[in-house]
């Protein structure tokens, strides 16, 4: 191996793998959905945060509603060292905590027009991540410092065509920011493994849509589809490495550089059934449309075309929701639900940045009602995922073998109030 040749490009190969390669959407949207585990949510119009989920819902509501909402997520992600190279210990490899805990925060405000129109505004997230190791940790080329936020600001017009039938659209104005940083690693090259080999800050923004539909069957009795369009993304920003500058690395030099990436389509058909005073009844499936995830560039000032270019081959996956409520009294409404929720990445693309897995949502939750015009909604739910083991080769041909575990714990807080 020439490392003097591949050096640049190997640095900028750490960023393209790693920082995009699990899937990294979030369902947090609301309490009041956490306590189903999101099942019905393009059904049930409960209060504004259906400008997330199905904005032809806000035809349901005679008043102004506003919601603001706050998810607390604590990941439980962890690793074991399987293998390691040469006579590395693999236990080197072990790392009982990679993701850090976050609050998702969501605000809603829904108003009727006249009896035909409403509109809505929300600004909430569809997509993030994060995940920290330390600085020299062994396999640092596959893992560093990994954050991407995006903030969906959404503007939604509904029209209710008769008094079963409502339709939706709406405008999403992306923000997305990404911060990645990369290490050299262990190695045999006289490198230090705390070395930064990647450092990469960029932000963007983009724009999309989305459509949706309501249809009530009878009374208490709905049906809602709502989809949300891809977005196209590219983080521009600075790009620097501390690398040798004798063997082709930066030494601290910053230089412009780009990843584009595209957030999928996202379709979600649900169902809600009041089955009588007390019990009601809520599914959905979500499919999201990963296979448009197929490949990573990474780009840089003074280069001819791709500096990089990964083929990546995520699949589309489905997310299932079952869950139910119970009108206890007339001020508190108890919620649970289950679901399964399919993780796109095949067992080739596994990554150690954010493992990614298969999950089963176990949730409960609550609505009080204040008074007439306000209630607050607390849920929480319990994420467990498959164990995996995979090996994941860095750019100097070393290969590392894990054992990963993906748990969570989501506790939300929503209020709502209607004027």
């Amino acid at each position: 191996m020439n490392l003097k040749k591949t050096l640049l490009a190997t640095s900028l190969t750490l960023l393209s793998q790693q920082s995009f390669a699990a899937a990294f959407q979030l369902a947090e949207s609301s309490a009041s959905g956490l306590g189903r585990a999101f099942a019905g949510e393009a059904a049930i119009a409960e209060n504004a945060s259906v400008v997330a989920r199905n904005p032809a819902l806000m035809t349901q509501f005679k008043e102004m509603q506003l919601s603001v909402v706050a998810t607390y997520v604590k990941p439980d992600v962890s690793l074991n060292g399987q293998s390691a190279p040469r006579d590395v210990n693999a236990n080197v490899l072990d790392d009982d905590s990679i993701a850090p805990s976050a609050v998702i925060p969501a605000v809603y405000f829904t108003m009727p027009i006249n009896e035909q129109f409403a509109v809505g505004f929300g600004a909430f997230s569809n997509f993030g991540l994060a995940t920290e190791f330390n600085d020299d940790y062994a396999a640092g080329q596959l893992a560093g410092d990994t954050e991407i936020t995006t903030v969906n600001f959404n503007a939604s017009l509904a029209y209710k065509v008769t008094d079963a039938l409502s339709v939706a659209a709406g405008i999403n104005y992306i923000y997305a920011d990404a911060a990645i940083k990369r290490h050299f690693g262990t190695s045999l090259y006289p490198i230090p493994a705390q070395t930064e080999a990647v450092d990469l800050e960029g932000d963007d923004t983009g724009f999309g849509f989305n459509l949706g539909v309501a249809y009530e069957v009878k009374d208490g009795h709905r049906y809602g589809l709502h989809y949300r369009s891809e977005t196209d993304i590219t983080f521009d920003g600075t790009y620097s490495n501390q690398l040798p500058a004798a063997l082709g690395g930066l030494a601290g030099k910053v230089l412009p550089g780009s990843v584009a990436i595209t957030l999928p389509a996202v379709v979600e058909f649900s169902g809600s059934h009041q089955l009588n005073a007390e019990y009601g009844l809520h599914y959905s499936v979500m499919w999201t449309g990963w296979g448009s995830f197929d490949k990573l560039e990474a780009y840089v000032e003074g280069k001819d075309g791709p500096v990089f270019s990964k083929s990546e081959q995520f699949q589309d996956a489905f997310r299932i929701a079952l869950g139910g409520d119970y009108q206890y009294n007339d001020t508190l409404k108890l919620r649970a639900g289950i679901a399964y929720d399919e993780s796109p990445a095949e067992q080739a693309h596994l990554s150690i940045s954010i493992p990614d897995t298969n999950r089963l949502w176990l949730s409960a939750g609550a609505n009080y009602a204040i008074d007439a015009h306000s209630s607050v909604d607390v849920g929480i739910s319990i994420l467990r995922g498959k164990t995996q083991h995979f090996v994941e080769t860095d750019n100097l041909g070393q290969a590392w073998g894990f054992e990963s575990k993906g748990h969570a714990y989501l506790v939300g807080a929503q209020y709502n109030y209607q004027f």
